[in-house]
């Protein structure tokens, strides 16, 4: 069967110049001009790709993005938001809603290419590992951003098979590593952006957030709590006139079932399984820096 792309845009010229394109790559096209009809479309259809306009004449591209991306049933179909609209914030905002790609117009055949191939990458690849659902947030360095991404992943985390118990679990770890990350990571800089990106898995759900700083050797804190001397480390602390606090990762290890970071030490990947699932004897895995581990490798979660 060939592929299907659903075009949303009010703007009949434009979709069907869109449709024309798809057309000559052997898409089955599926044209539809509302935020209304698009969301009604994608969920019948399920298309392989959605093509969709910012601006809409009953809701804009960024809520549709939000709504199609929030539903595990459609999750997975990438999003390509198309706009004549030359704002620099609205590819940003596109990706806090889950957007898998931007094409500003106009454009030619080669960037229109470049765009939907890699849209349609994303999704193969995540067919190919049996991922059921992704979605890549870039929020500002403040723990307000953090606690609203927060709330928005809980709401995630019920369509899973996750106790209660377990997605409190889980807030709480991505609250702690998240903080670690604007305070120490990003030093405070609200303007460097924070990415997590959630994804499910047959077995877990995992949380990688990654910062924009230089990066530590975990296994090097002499400021945090460890486990064999869970306070040693307020003495120093205080000389260094440091806030109370330094339980951050040891707290976030015992809440989830495998903790892990990527070589440089700018990346976390935190993983909660599903019950019945989880390793026997209640042990969890706790992965550190590994100098054979690559971010990328740490970031497909093979």
């Amino acid at each position: 069967m060939p592929r299907t792309v659903l075009i949303v845009d009010d703007e009949r010229d434009a979709n069907d110049t869109l449709a024309g394109m798809f057309h000559e790559r052997g898409f089955g096209v599926i044209q539809r001009y509302s935020a209304a009809e698009g969301l009604d479309a994608a969920r019948a259809h399920h298309p392989d790709l959605i093509m969709l306009d910012l601006m809409l004449p009953d809701l804009d591209g960024f809520s549709v993005c939000e709504e199609l991306k929030k539903n595990r049933a459609t999750n997975l179909i990438p999003i390509v938001m198309v706009t004549a609209m030359h704002d620099a914030d609205n590819p940003i905002r596109g990706v806090r809603v889950g957007a898998n790609g931007y094409l500003a117009k106009p454009f030619d055949a080669k960037v229109f290419d470049e765009v939907v191939d890699a849209a349609l990458e994303w999704r193969e690849e995540h067919a190919g590992k049996g991922t059921t659902g992704e979605i890549q947030f870039d929020i500002r360095s403040e723990m307000t951003y953090l606690q609203q991404i927060n709330d928005w992943l809980s709401d995630l985390y019920a369509h899973t098979p996750l106790t209660e118990r377990q997605i409190k679990d889980l807030r709480q770890a991505v609250l702690e590593m998240g903080g670690n990350a604007i305070e120490w990571g990003h030093r405070k800089n609200a303007d460097l952006p924070l990415t997590i990106t959630y994804r499910i898995h047959p077995d877990s759900v995992s949380l990688t957030i990654r910062d924009r700083g230089p990066g530590f050797d975990p296994k090097n804190l002499p400021h945090a709590a460890r486990a064999e001397d869970p306070i040693g480390h307020l003495d120093l602390r205080n000389d260094l006139g440091i806030r109370e606090g330094g339980f951050g990762i040891m707290l976030a290890r015992g809440l989830v079932d495998e903790f892990r970071y990527n070589d440089v030490g700018n990346e976390v990947t935190l993983v909660k399984r599903f019950p019945n699932t989880a390793p026997k004897h209640g042990h969890n895995t706790i992965i550190d820096a590994d100098p054979n581990r690559s971010a990328e490798t740490e970031r497909s979660l093979d």
